[in-house]
């Protein structure tokens, strides 16, 4: 149902999002013409985190779902949205290791990390600043288990689904750096977030919000059928695609917190850069400017 109201411009706005669950949830919609664009013709492009990130900061896109430590590098050419946040609350990123080791011990050596633009490794650095990363793409998932087994790195750090699947293959947990937040700071952990031009003029970003929202609320509504389709992509493992781990994981990352950010989430976004910026990973302060 892409026609919109009498007199609606036809207007393409490319959206760039993960191959993770989440965002393929959270699009759904889109993707499967489900509901009213107002006009609005959406041409969708799939990227690992790392890839988005950088896709944002050559602003190839009018809206990108990117790690929130992203986020500065690209404020002053890009809104955050309201919607659209992967948030944990008590979980968030692990570091595993082939046997328990304290993060304490890490130090100094070598850690599997997603990206260096990535919230994970923000977050990882003000737990424990002295590590030597080592940046393994996420897709396949299998790759960074792959690292570790092989000696390249002495522990990862998992995002995303590959979080879900350390303890079946016998890792152990290092760090869960959702908890620590939760401890440190009293609240959630925002992760991943979506991010609009801000050159799109503010006519064109209210509507993209709007659509954007409600696709996200058709998909919380469909939650179900929406789960037995995503049961069917290939996102590079076989354990990925079982509706049991589909369901925990948007249980976890697809939720209200989607729909719409909550005041906590909010202000843990300002206490995540504020302290990231006392650590020495920002230059400058981030002045977040939100779309409506």
């Amino acid at each position: 149902m892409t026609s919109g109201q009498p007199g609606a411009e036809h207007r393409r706005v490319t959206l760039a999002y993960s191959v993770d669950a989440d965002d393929a949830f959270m699009f759904h919609a889109l993707r499967s013409d489900a509901i009213n664009t107002g006009g609005l013709a959406f041409q969708h492009r799939r990227a690992d985190t790392s890839e988005l990130n950088a896709l944002a900061a050559a602003e190839g896109a009018d809206v990108v779902a990117i790690s929130l430590g992203a986020y500065p590098a690209v404020a002053d050419r890009y809104l955050l949205l309201p919607h659209g946040a992967s948030v944990g609350r008590g979980f968030g990123p692990v570091v595993v290791a082939k046997r328990p080791i304290d993060l304490g011990a890490l130090a100094g050596r070598r850690v599997g990390i997603p990206g260096l633009s990535t919230t994970a490794w923000m977050v990882l650095r003000l737990m424990q600043a002295d590590l030597v990363p080592v940046v393994v793409p996420i897709v396949p998932f299998a790759r960074i288990f792959d690292a570790l087994d092989a000696g390249d790195v002495d522990a990862a750090l998992l995002i995303h689904e590959g979080r879900l699947l350390f303890e079946a293959r016998g890792y152990a947990k290092v760090a869960e750096l959702g908890e620590w937040w939760q401890a440190t700071t009293a609240l959630p952990l925002p992760l991943g977030v979506n991010v609009i031009r801000r050159s799109l003029g503010p006519a064109v970003i209210a509507a993209v919000s709007d659509v954007l929202r409600r696709a996200i609320r058709h998909a919380l509504v469909h939650r179900q059928a929406i789960i037995q389709e995503l049961v069917g992509e290939d996102r590079g493992d076989a354990a990925l695609a079982q509706a049991a781990l589909l369901d925990r994981y948007l249980g976890m990352y697809a939720n209200d917190d989607t729909a719409a950010m909550a005041p906590d989430v909010r202000q843990a976004i300002d206490v995540l850069f504020e302290r990231a910026r006392r650590a020495g990973l920002l230059g400058a302060n981030v002045t977040v400017e939100w779309a409506p």
